[in-house]
Formats: C-alpha cells, sequence, structure tokens
C-alpha cells in the first residue's frame, strides 16, 4: 500500500504548481471574462508541451500518465485556469492513437501556440448542436459521429454564449464547417469514447483543485475575520461544514486515485466508477463552494472578492457535460447491467490501494482456527456488538496467542510484525466474527503497556492475552457526553489507595468485562483536562454496580455506578493529572477510521439483489434510471469511505503526518452509513421493513444501527472540529 505521491509526481506537481500560480492570477482569471480564454497562458502551456504530455512519444509528445495528468489539471483547476487544456489534451492523445498523417498534421498545427483544438463531448448528430467548451477560441474540433472520428473546421465563428463560468464555451452545430474523416469503424469509436471517459478524469481532477483552494481560502478567511470577540472558525457553524467539505474533496481525490487503480488493473467496475467519480466531484465542488462562499459573508457576493469566481465555475466545468446525476445512472448501468465503456490507457501509476503483502503464515494459522471454532448456526457473525462475543472463541485465540499479535511474547503476544498482524486481523473481518470486545480491550492494554506500573502490568495483561478477560470504556458520564474531560466522577487519594464516586453511562460490555478503564477527576480545582487521571478499575470489588440499559439496535449497554469503590494507587495508568496525555494515547486507535464501508456495500449488495427479482409493470425495477442511481450513489459512498480508511493505515505505514485522517474516515463511514442505509430502506419498502439477519435484514439493522456510529467512538460533531483545527487549520471550537 502507498498513497504517497512518487517523486518524478511531486516534479509535475511542483512545475504546475508554480506555473499556474504566476500565469493564472485572479486577475488574469477575471481579465479572461467574460470569455474564459486566456491566449497568454495558452501560449505558454504550448510552450512546455502542456497539452501534448498524454500524447505518444511516437507523435511527438511526452507519453504521460493519467496520474500525472490528473496533478496537473488539479492545479490548473486550483487557480481558475482559463483555458481548454483538458480538451486539447485528450483531443491531441485520440489524434495521437489514430495515427497517420492527417492526425499529425493537426497535432503540428497547435504547436504555433495559436491554434486551438478541442474535442466536441457528445455524438455529434449534423445540424444538432451542442456546448462545446474551447469551442469559441478553437481552429478545429475533434468529434464522432457514429461511424467516423471527423475533425472540422467551423465555416463561420460560432455562437459565444454569455455563460456562468467561461471555459471559452461555444455552440459547435456539427455538419455546417469543413470536414476530415480520420478514422473509422467499431475501433474508431472506442477510441473517442476512451478519450470522453479521460476528459471526465481530467475535469474530475480540476474540480477536486477547484474545490481544495475554495476550502483553503475559506479556512484562511474564517481564521482572520472576527466576530463577537473570536475569530469566526471557531464557531462550529462555520467550522463543521467547512470540515464536511474538506473531507469530502479528500475523498473524492482517493476515488479518483482508486478509479484509476481500477484502470489500470482492468476491474469490472472501472468504468462505473469513472462515472462515480465525475458525479462525486461534482457534486463536491458545489457543496464545497457554497459553503465557501458563505464563510466570506457578504463580501463573497462582491466581485472583488476570488471566491465568485470559483463559485461560477464549480456548476459551468461540469455541467457542460449535461446533468451529473445522469452520470450516476450511467455508473448504475455499468456496474449493475453491464454496459460497456471504453477505458483510456493510464500509462503508469505507481499508486497502490492493495494492502501490504507478508503475514501470510499467521493469517494462514488464523484462518484455520477460525475453521474450527466458527459455526455459523451458533455464532453471531457479521455483528459489531458485544452481544456477539463469545468466550468460547475469544480464550481459543487467546490460547493460540491470536488476540494480540503484536503484543510481546512475555505478555501473551507473538511479538508479530506489523504485515503479520494486520493479516491475522483481516482474517476477522473475512470469517464475520467482529464483536468489539477484543478490540477494546486490546487498546486498553496497549495504554496499560506504555503508561501503567510494572505491578499493574503483571497483574492484567496475560489475563486480557489468553482472554480471561475483557476490559471496557468508562469514558462517557450523563452529565457530559463527548466532553470526556468534564468528567465529574471523582477520585480522591486516601493513603496508599483511591476512593472513587460517581456514574459512566453507556459502559457498553461491562457485564461481561473484569476491568472498566475510567477517567477520574482528581484535582476539581484545576482546568479539566490538567485534573483527570485514569484508572483501571476492577469491576468485581465492592462499590461497583452495573446496570444494564437496552437499546432499540437490539444490543446491551450498561450504566456503572461507583459507590465508595477503593483500589491501590497501582491501578493508576499514568500521572497523576496526567489523563490527558494516556486517554489521547488510546483515542488515536479508536478513532482510526473504522470499516463501516462494508457495512454500506452489504446493503447495497442485499438491495441489488432483491431488486434482480423484482418487477414492476413487466419491466425490471433495477432498470429503472432513478433506482440504479440510488444504487450507484450507495457504492460510491462506500467507495470513499473504503478509499479514507485505506489513507488511515498508508500514513501509519508510511509515517507521514497525520492530519486528523482517521476522525476524517470515521466521519465519512459513520454518516455515509446513515445516508444510505435510509435511502436504501426507502427503496426497498415495504420489504425492507422486515427484521431479520440476511437479505433486505441487513438493510433495516443497518438502518438501525448507523446512527450509533457516529456517536461512539467519537461523536461526529468533535471528530469534525478535529478535522476543522487540524486540516484546515481553525481556530479550536471548544472550550
Amino acid at each position: 500500500m502507498d498513497l504517497s505521491l512518487p517523486e518524478n509526481s511531486l516534479l509535475v506537481q511542483d512545475m504546475f504548481q508554480r506555473l499556474f500560480a504566476a500565469e493564472s492570477t485572479a486577475e488574469r482569471v477575471r481579465a479572461a471574462e467574460p470569455l474564459g480564454f486566456d491566449a497568454q497562458l495558452w501560449r505558454e502551456l504550448v510552450n512546455i508541451d502542456a497539452p501534448f504530455l498524454r500524447l505518444s512519444q511516437n507523435a511527438g509528445g511526452s507519453e504521460m500518465g493519467l496520474f500525472d495528468a490528473c496533478l496537473m489539471m488539479e492545479e490548473a483547476g486550483r487557480r481558475l485556469a482559463s483555458v481548454p487544456l483538458a480538451e486539447s489534451v485528450t483531443a491531441l492523445r485520440l489524434l495521437g492513437e489514430l495515427g497517420g498523417a492527417a492526425a499529425q498534421g493537426w497535432i503540428d498545427k497547435v504547436r504555433d501556440g495559436e491554434f486551438v483544438l478541442t474535442l466536441a463531448l457528445q455524438q455529434c448528430v449534423p445540424g444538432e448542436a451542442q456546448f462545446c467548451p474551447g469551442a469559441a477560441v478553437a481552429g478545429a474540433i475533434l468529434g464522432f459521429d457514429g461511424a467516423d472520428v471527423v475533425i472540422e473546421v467551423p465555416a463561420s465563428p460560432p455562437e459565444v454564449p454569455h455563460t456562468l463560468g467561461g471555459s471559452a464555451l461555444g455552440v459547435f452545430v456539427p455538419g455546417t464547417g469543413e470536414r476530415q474523416v480520420l478514422a473509422s469503424g467499431e475501433q474508431a469509436g472506442r477510441h473517442w469514447g476512451a478519450a470522453v471517459e479521460e476528459w471526465k478524469l481530467l475535469t474530475a481532477s480540476a474540480l477536486i483543485g477547484l474545490s481544495q483552494e475554495a476550502l483553503a481560502m475559506a479556512a484562511q478567511y474564517a481564521a482572520e475575520r472576527e466576530a463577537f470577540g473570536q475569530p469566526i472558525g471557531a464557531y462550529q457553524g462555520i467550522g463543521h461544514p467547512l470540515a464536511d467539505d474538506v473531507i469530502d474533496a479528500d475523498g473524492a481525490r482517493l476515488l479518483l486515485w482508486q478509479t484509476l487503480r481500477a484502470v489500470a488493473n482492468g476491474k469490472p467496475d472501472a468504468g462505473a466508477m469513472i462515472s462515480q467519480t465525475f458525479w462525486w466531484s461534482n457534486r463536491t465542488a458545489s457543496r464545497s463552494v457554497a459553503h465557501a462562499l458563505h464563510t466570506f459573508g457578504g463580501y463573497g457576493l462582491t466581485e472583488e472578492y476570488d471566491i465568485q469566481l470559483y463559485h461560477r465555475r464549480a456548476k459551468a466545468w461540469g455541467l457542460v457535460f449535461g446533468d451529473p446525476q445522469l452520470e450516476l445512472a450511467r455508473a448504475g448501468r455499468r456496474q449493475l447491467l453491464g454496459e460497456a465503456s471504453s477505458l483510456p490507457d493510464p500509462g503508469d501509476l505507481q499508486i497502490d490501494f492493495d494492502p501490504p503483502t507478508g503475514g501470510e503464515a499467521l493469517a494462514e494459522e488464523t484462518r484455520a482456527l477460525f475453521g474450527k471454532l466458527i459455526d455459523p448456526q451458533k455464532h453471531v457473525l457479521h455483528d459489531h456488538s458485544f452481544e456477539s462475543h463469545d468466550w468460547e472463541i475469544h480464550r481459543a485465540l487467546g490460547a493460540a496467542r491470536l488476540l494480540f499479535p503484536h503484543w510481546p511474547e512475555r505478555w501473551g503476544g507473538r511479538g508479530a510484525d506489523v504485515d503479520s498482524v494486520r493479516a491475522s486481523k483481516a482474517v476477522w473481518m473475512e470469517v464475520g466474527y467482529t464483536p468489539p470486545a477484543a478490540g477494546v480491550t486490546g487498546m486498553i492494554g496497549d495504554a496499560v503497556m506504555q503508561f501503567a506500573s510494572e505491578e499493574l502490568k503483571e497483574e492484567v495483561l496475560l489475563r486480557f492475552a489468553v482472554g480471561e478477560v475483557t476490559a471496557v470504556l468508562g469514558y462517557t458520564e450523563p452529565s457530559c457526553g463527548s466532553d470526556v474531560f468534564a468528567a465529574k466522577t471523582r477520585a480522591v487519594r486516601d493513603g496508599d489507595d483511591w476512593l472513587i464516586n460517581g456514574q459512566k453511562m453507556f459502559t457498553s460490555g461491562a457485564n461481561l468485562a473484569g476491568y472498566v478503564f475510567l477517567i477520574a477527576r482528581t484535582d476539581p480545582d484545576a482546568p479539566k483536562h490538567r485534573g483527570v487521571t485514569m484508572f483501571l478499575v476492577p469491576l468485581d470489588v465492592p462499590g461497583v454496580e452495573i446496570h444494564p440499559v437496552y437499546t432499540f439496535m437490539d444490543e446491551r449497554t450498561n450504566a456503572t455506578f461507583y459507590s465508595d469503590v477503593r483500589i491501590p494507587d497501582r491501578y493508576r495508568i499514568g500521572e497523576v493529572n496526567g489523563g490527558v496525555r494516556v486517554l489521547s494515547a488510546a483515542l488515536s486507535q479508536e478513532q482510526s477510521g473504522g470499516t463501516y464501508y462494508r457495512n454500506i456495500r452489504e446493503m447495497a449488495v442485499a438491495v441489488e439483489e432483491w431488486l434482480r427479482g423484482r418487477a414492476q409493470g413487466g419491466d425490471s425495477l433495477l432498470e429503472d434510471p432513478a433506482t440504479i442511481a440510488r444504487l450507484a450513489a450507495a457504492y460510491t459512498y462506500a467507495n470513499i469511505a473504503e478509499g479514507l480508511g485505506h489513507r488511515v493505515l498508508a500514513t501509519y505505514l508510511s509515517g507521514n503526518a497525520d492530519m486528523a485522517y482517521g476522525p476524517a474516515a470515521k466521519i465519512f463511514g459513520t454518516e455515509s452509513f446513515i445516508t444510505v442505509s435510509t435511502d436504501l430502506l426507502d427503496l426497498a419498502a415495504p420489504d425492507s421493513l422486515r427484521r431479520g439477519k440476511d437479505g433486505l435484514g441487513i438493510v433495516e439493522m443497518g438502518y438501525r444501527h448507523s446512527t450509533a456510529t457516529t456517536i461512539y467512538g467519537g461523536t461526529s460533531e468533535v471528530l469534525r472540529s478535529m478535522v476543522a483545527e487540524r486540516r484546515l487549520g481553525l481556530p479550536r471550537s471548544r472550550g
């Protein structure tokens, strides 16, 4: 797995970042309006061969990979480059693929820096007008009429309407100018189709760059502009929408990269993913600039502020191809109905989403043990609640030292390397045994190993590792919710002991556990972050009461009460009043993204299978454009959530700076879980109302379960603040 930019790609990114920053300033963009064409910028780009970068070397180009071309377009989008770059890049590449003297002649014309070549995005029908970006300044337009790839020189200047966002948009009327046939037949049609797909990816890249820059502008303004005595970025009403938007924009970029990898690998759903990427990038750009402009308030509406330039182009660039929702329906047809698509050649691609190799031996051992233990008729599988915990399985895994294989052998682990641990844990997901008891106990054990006394380590770590006992989290209280550092549960020193009094809510798994990892206030006079300490409290000591609380997700959680609970000081973890450091280390694991994309995908598959067996008026419901668009949206959410989760792992493996990537992945995964489960429940109604553990029951169960996922492990609101602060640089929004 490698999601870092290769060195050569960094050079490409840096070169175009500097070029567009210098040659496509806001002043130049304004000067290019209303037409939307900067002739000087076009000449600069031709001088460095930018339009020819995807052209084959045989035809005089650089034969750049599509990944690097997308990086170029991202920088073009960031600076609103007023040239038909995506169109010319794809048109020139198409000419190079077709080959021949005639095609080469048109390529050579572009090299003088005055001739512009563009691509007709819709199939050309004689006399039927279509909007065409770049047509207002193009000397020729390359298109496909259903039989031939043709190049047409307009007989007269085209109509140039005043449009939303420039792009040198012109009205092209095929068949009214001088036409030259360059290629014919099925193969020629495939080449043109691949060119249009490549245009979608390049345009999506530009929209991603536009989104990211608009959000950066809004974040900078929000950090500087004050209202009511503090920067407006400290208000969650400003920061949280921007946090959602930057997650969406990052998700769009990762989806683009996933799509390029799918194309390179020849995956069956690669064509569908191109359409998903184009739809999502358009959606993200529209939302991002709307929130960015709103951040500027009334100033954002004025022409002197640059954000309005982004606001208009966020819509204009993508809509030239038509309604993006139609592209989502196309994604559905491609994925669900097998509609064929022509794919571009992506060239060299080093970005890799595959999990690291290695660890196969431990994975096979884990798989073999599960094969002996798991009985699908007996055990609760594919359930992420404590209700699915099984002591027989848990202790068998512990006896084999497979609960926490990364732990040292001294503490009941294997001392296994990162790849072996990852491969072993992947088998848990593979077989469907996913109760949180082991994960939570392991997280608490890691904190014990890092911060606790040797005496406590000796008492609990081996017991955890062999599966004798589990531990649970004691964070939340009735009065403070997610604000865990505002805990009111008190711990008072009494000689060598501590006396604990208070209450915790949602102590899930306490009825199964031997210990609770509890935060308590030890200095009531200190600021809340400086007056708390962490303890590992045995749940079988006098004064502890566990009361069940049942949820509508068919889960049991607990309220736990502590009345003069006396524990020795050895149960303290970390320094007195140093609970923030200990808890922060634990939270960094808990907020690492999750695997909710699996839930989303499972629900989509269940509805897809249900639809394939349904008909209405003699037609399959799966043929309905609105229906398949909704399913395609569900798969898009799953792909993005998976990509964001991969980024968390890739960042950890590479040691790169973590810009709240875990919280971002969890926000998107859980919020998407709610969005998709709600829509799919509607889509399959009323059959979806039935409860069950398979078929549509997965959707009903997901609908009930999804809301809880945005609460535990850090609420979406708290995590949005983290993303706003660490990813966008906004001021702290919490006290």
